[in-house]
């Protein structure tokens, strides 16, 4: 078959083409066959290219890439109340999304403990993982960028993060000097939130001492919707999520002695957020963390070492439960967090870091909604990273070990304690001069938490009565990894197929005591009641497999001006022996259009969400739907150093009813419905 008649007629054949990784795998091909069949001639100029430069709290300081970075305008324009919602348009990952107030990354079908959150590479100490209806406390209005990691990069942090480490970068401890004062500012409004959000970051410089502000405050009213909130109920409110407002503000000092090889630097920062639970009962979670910062980076410390970095973090956290203005639980987490890191100088031609982390925490619950005990929980982790280069190929292998205690504060619970191991290795293979494979394969280990450990009691915000297995084992995951990336041309992009195979993976199974097929159920009063409101659940050990594939092409359609991304990505997972995983992300597939013209810069976005019907027993379906945003920005550049820029977006422009399969409250709290987001920024 001749392929010049595919590239004559490239359009044709993408348009006839049903499948969306097939779509952007032949785009790839088509490219190169017409790069081909190009003849040299006159050279082309290139557009100027902006390098920024990652800090020192970021992965990829440290020599080893990100997989994912979000940064600049794309985190601007896909900002949300909560992380969650901010980074759910990325390739393989969605949100929790436990109403606008707390939303956890779901990546590729892993959630809660086995996606790590990480801000400046260190635990955010917060109770996020417990309970869906918890927030992270990291603030997206404050971050610079934001890393995903998958591979041996997730052992620089934890063992056993079969779902990928995120990492929130800011600027709270200056690294450098600063020849003149800067700063930035970002003010926006969001029509179907009623938000009215600001964050405001400025730097400097006094001799060698740097200095850091920021702050940011968010206030929302019930948020928006197309219909009706519960669907199932037909006296539920219309148009509007009943107690979903959020009051949320943040505020940073840091400071940092900068010299020749290198700085040290502290920070206090103090978050304060009350966030409505959607749902009749009207509870709200008040919730306050206090977060004291050190780090400190030396160049050439010893002989063979080029760099020794240090971080520690502690985390003065609590949340109360509010129901109707009462405290309905009290939460509390003190948290001290460390990590040494040792770059060496090269060996055999292998680069790389070595290093210790360690944290503790206490925690405590206390209250009639207080289903896990207080608790204290250490860990240590050994860890080492290299890299070489090697003809066409560069080689990557990781290695962690950690010890982890789980100490019950309760009588007769045992202290449970686990050794934990995990390696990986990867490699990429650049088989020609845009083209290049990359192949990674992890095994690691996790130990279980104090929730499925210890739990035992109601647990409102997911209507369940959760009893924990003290006897569980660790986690081990098998993580594999295959990628085709174009990196340069016409068209780029990549082409990811992942399979995870875990051992001793830890669910929740709902109780059948009378072997009758019927689950279980409790009432307010704890009694079986087949009507009650708390379905039983157990802690439960089984193997589990997830697999699936992402992929994205970037086409350049006009240089400099126009480009048109085509993405998709799809997960599959399955509890061998007990049917498909529940609140499994649904495939999903669309288009980003990007233009620049001048100072004018615009972008469309078309999501096509499928129907979920890969359900769990006992788990609802739920349909697809169709979401189209749009955003148009003009920049002002009045001096050099002075740039304002206005936005305006439309998202949900189809006012669509939108309801994620991955939330626990998908049939009460639906996303938000059209709405209008408007705003500026400025760095001067």
């Amino acid at each position: 078959m001749d392929f010049s008649d595919f590239t004559g007629n490239h359009a044709r054949w993408c348009s006839r083409s049903f499948q969306p990784v097939t779509i952007i795998v032949g785009c790839f091909m088509l490219d190169a066959v017409s790069a081909q069949a190009q003849t040299t001639g006159t050279p082309t100029a290139l557009p100027d290219v902006v390098i920024t430069a990652p800090t020192g709290n970021s992965a990829e300081s440290a020599g080893f890439k990100a997989d994912t970075v979000v940064q600049e305008e794309r985190l601007r324009r896909n900002r949300g109340p909560n992380l969650g919602d901010t980074l759910s348009q990325e390739l393989g990952v969605t949100s929790s999304s436990f109403g606008p107030g707390a939303g956890r990354p779901i990546i590729r079908g892993q959630d809660g403990a086995r996606v790590q959150v990480l801000e400046n590479g260190l635990g955010t100490g917060d109770l996020s993982v417990i309970s869906p209806d918890h927030a992270v406390t990291t603030e997206t209005l404050s971050a610079s960028r934001i890393e995903i990691l998958r591979g041996p990069s997730t052992l620089l942090y934890g063992s056993g993060i079969s779902g990928g480490t995120v990492n929130v970068v800011n600027t709270r401890i200056p690294d450098r000097l600063f020849a003149t004062p800067q700063a930035n500012f970002e003010g926006r409004y969001n029509s179907a939130l009623e938000e009215r959000s600001g964050a405001f970051n400025a730097s400097g410089s006094l001799g060698k001492m740097s200095w850091n502000l920021e702050g940011n405050k968010r206030l929302t009213n019930d948020v928006h919707i197309p219909g009706r909130a519960n669907v199932n109920d037909p006296a539920s409110e219309t148009g509007f999520i009943r107690n979903s407002a959020i009051d949320s503000g943040n505020v940073s000092v840091g400071s940092a002695y900068v010299g020749e090889r290198g700085y040290v630097g502290v920070s206090i920062s103090r978050l304060d957020n009350l966030y409505g639970i959607p749902g009749p009962e009207g509870a709200k979670i008040d919730m306050g963390q206090t977060r004291y910062g050190l780090a400190a980076d030396l160049d050439n410390p010893l002989k063979g070492f080029e760099q020794l970095r240090v971080r520690f973090n502690f985390n003065d956290y609590r949340h109360n439960e509010l129901t109707e203005h009462e405290i309905g639980s009290r939460f509390k987490n003190r948290e001290l967090e460390g990590r040494m890191e040792w770059v060496h100088a090269p060996v055999l031609q292998w680069k790389g870091v070595m290093g210790i982390q360690f944290q503790h925490r206490d925690f405590s619950a206390k209250g009639e909604e207080a289903f896990v005990p207080s608790s204290l929980s250490q860990s240590t982790g050994l860890f080492l990273l290299e890299k070489r280069d090697w003809q066409q190929w560069q080689f990557e292998w990781g290695a962690r070990f950690e010890h982890a205690v789980h100490n019950p504060q309760a009588a007769l619970l045992p202290t449970r304690d686990y050794n934990l191991y995990s390696i990986s290795a990867a490699a990429t293979w650049k088989l020609a001069d845009d083209y290049q494979i990359y192949m990674s394969a992890t095994r690691g280990q996790r130990a279980p938490s104090t929730v499925p450990l210890y739990a035992s009691g109601f647990h409102v915000a997911t209507n369940t009565f959760e009893q924990g297995n003290q006897a569980l084992r660790q986690e081990t995951t098998n993580n594999f990894d295959l990628a085709l990336h174009k990196t340069a041309g016409r068209i780029t992009g990549k082409v990811n197929f992942f399979y995870n195979f875990i051992d001793d993976y830890i669910f929740q199974r709902s109780r059948d005591s009378n072997g009758d097929g019927v689950a279980d159920r409790f009432n307010e009063t704890g009694e079986l009641d087949l009507r009650g409101a708390f379905l039983v659940q157990d802690f439960a050990q089984t193997r589990a497999r997830f697999y699936g594939a992402e992929a994205e092409a970037i086409v350049t359609v006009l240089p400099e001006m126009l480009n048109l991304r085509l993405f998709t990505d799809i997960v599959y997972g399955r509890l061998i022996q007990n049917g498909n995983m529940p609140r499994l992300t649904p495939q999903r597939f669309g288009f980003d259009l990007d233009f620049k013209k001048s100072a004018w810069s615009g972008n469309v976005n078309l999501t096509r969400v499928l129907r979920q019907d890969r359900v769990a027993l006992l788990e609802s379906e739920t349909p697809g739907y169709t979401l189209m945003s749009a955003e148009m920005r003009y920049q002002m550049k009045l001096t050099r150093s002075v740039q304002y820029s206005l936005f305006i977006q439309g998202r949900n422009l189809l006012d669509s009813d939108i309801r994620v399969h991955t939330s626990f409250l998908k049939d009460i709290a639906p996303l938000p419905g059209r709405a209008i987001v408007a705003g500026i920024r400025g760095t001067f």
